[in-house]
């Protein structure tokens, strides 16, 4: 795939990268509730969970969150933007099993750099996927499906296409109330209008290629997984997945 055509490439820019983890990423709504969700269908379909994969890993939260209970596992954490790397790094500093890959998942060729680690009890992502086309998030669905063990789960926290301009409006402001809140407890003098325009102006925005949720929940169980849900969702935001099947 031709990376100049395409406009995710902002996130391998340190500027952008920093701003959202620095202004965005702690300000997301129910965050807290999502990691919990994730944690709670991992466990149920991978108690001894040993070998994950964090796809699109950003500054590695999920996998941070998935080590403190699976602290023996080892973790592989992927994304193509350096300064996210570097990010992760500092945060997983603790946990020397874990590898880092600088891969783009957008090409196919990404599933090549983990022949090494074998077959995942378990894969993860936040909020990347959705930068990918359609075509190639249902082909990036399929490449996670084989690299999975049978029993092995996909977790998925994304932000999806809203169901109509009234609630993409509600989530919207949601979003502006939270990065509000989030600001102030920390000493900001930035007003709502202030922090709404910084939002809507965002420079990763052109870069969201949203698809419905019960969509892209079809392309999962097309693939052959089972137990696929919606395990939580408000507005814009869901987390979802399935496991693939045991072998009969």
């Amino acid at each position: 795939m031709t990376t100049g055509t395409r406009k995710d490439t902002v996130w391998q820019l340190s500027s952008v990268s920093e701003e959202f983890l620095e202004g965005m990423r702690g300000a997301i709504p129910m965050a807290a509730e999502q990691l919990a969700v994730m944690l709670r269908v991992v466990q149920a379909a991978q108690p001894q969970m040993r070998t994950f994969l964090d796809l699109g890993c950003g500054d590695g939260i999920l996998a941070q969150a998935l080590l403190a209970h699976y602290p023996q596992a080892k973790a592989v954490l992927m994304d193509f933007s350096e300064p996210m790397i570097a990010a992760a790094r500092r945060k997983l500093a603790d946990y020397p099993q874990t590898v880092f890959l600088t891969e783009d998942y957008g090409d196919s060729a990404w599933v090549q750099g983990l022949q090494s680690v074998g077959s995942l009890d378990a894969v993860v992502s936040g909020f990347s996927i959705h930068h990918q086309t359609d075509a190639r998030k249902q082909a990036i669905y399929r490449e996670i499906y084989h690299l999975l063990k049978p029993g092995g789960v996909f977790v998925n926290i994304e932000h999806v296409a809203p169901a109509s301009e009234w609630v993409e409006n509600q989530f919207d402001n949601l979003f502006i109330d939270s990065q509000l809140a989030y600001h102030q407890a920390r000493g900001s003098t930035k007003t709502r209008e202030t922090v709404a325009q910084e939002y809507h102006e965002r420079p990763h925005k052109e870069a969201n290629i949203l698809a419905p949720l019960e969509t892209q929940c079809a392309w999962l169980r097309e693939i052959g997984f089972a137990h696929v849900d919606s395990y939580l969702k408000i507005f814009e935001l869901a987390v979802f997945g399935g496991v693939r099947p045991m072998a009969s």
